[in-house]
C-alpha cells in the first residue's frame, strides 16, 4: 500500500475542500481529482491507498482513492482521475513544505487519523486543540 500527498490549491480548510468536492461530485460523479502525470505505482495506491490533503500547509485530511483511471480534461488534453472516496477523515495535523503536483507517502510516514490518535490533550476544549492542531502542534 502507497498513498499520495496533495496540496489543496485554493482551498481555505476542510468544510471548504467538503463543499467543492460535495459541488463537483454532484455535477459529474464520481468524485474524481484530475492530475496530470499517472502515478508510476497505481497497484500499490489501490491497494488501500488514500490521498492526503495538505490545506494551508498542513496535512489535515485524507481520503480513500478507489480507482485510477485515465481521463480527459474539459479542453481535450489527456490527464488522469484519481476516483476519490466522499468521506473526509480528519487526520493529526502534521506541517507540510510546499510543493508541485503530488508525492508518494509511506504507510509509516503518514499522519494517523484522529480517531486512532492518543493525546495528552484530551482535556483541553476543542476549540484549542483545533487551534493547536492547525499550527502543527498537536
Amino acid at each position: 500500500m502507497l498513498h499520495l500527498v496533495k496540496l489543496a490549491v485554493g482551498i481555505r480548510d476542510v468544510a471548504h475542500l467538503a463543499a467543492v468536492q460535495q459541488a463537483r461530485a454532484a455535477a459529474d460523479p464520481p468524485l474524481r481529482h484530475l492530475t496530470r502525470n499517472n502515478p508510476r505505482r497505481a497497484s500499490e495506491i489501490v491497494a488501500g491507498g488514500s490521498i492526503y490533503w495538505s490545506i494551508a500547509g498542513t496535512l489535515q485530511v485524507r481520503q480513500r482513492i478507489l480507482a485510477i483511471e485515465p481521463a480527459t480534461r474539459p479542453d481535450g488534453s489527456a490527464c488522469t482521475a484519481l476516483v476519490l472516496e466522499p468521506a473526509l477523515v480528519r487526520v493529526v495535523a502534521q506541517a507540510m513544505k510546499p510543493f508541485q503536483g503530488w508525492r508518494y507517502l509511506r504507510p509509516e510516514d503518514a499522519p494517523p487519523d484522529l480517531a486512532e490518535a492518543s493525546s495528552d490533550a484530551d482535556g483541553m476544549p476543542p476549540s484549542m486543540q483545533a487551534a493547536l492542531r492547525a499550527l502543527g502542534l498537536l
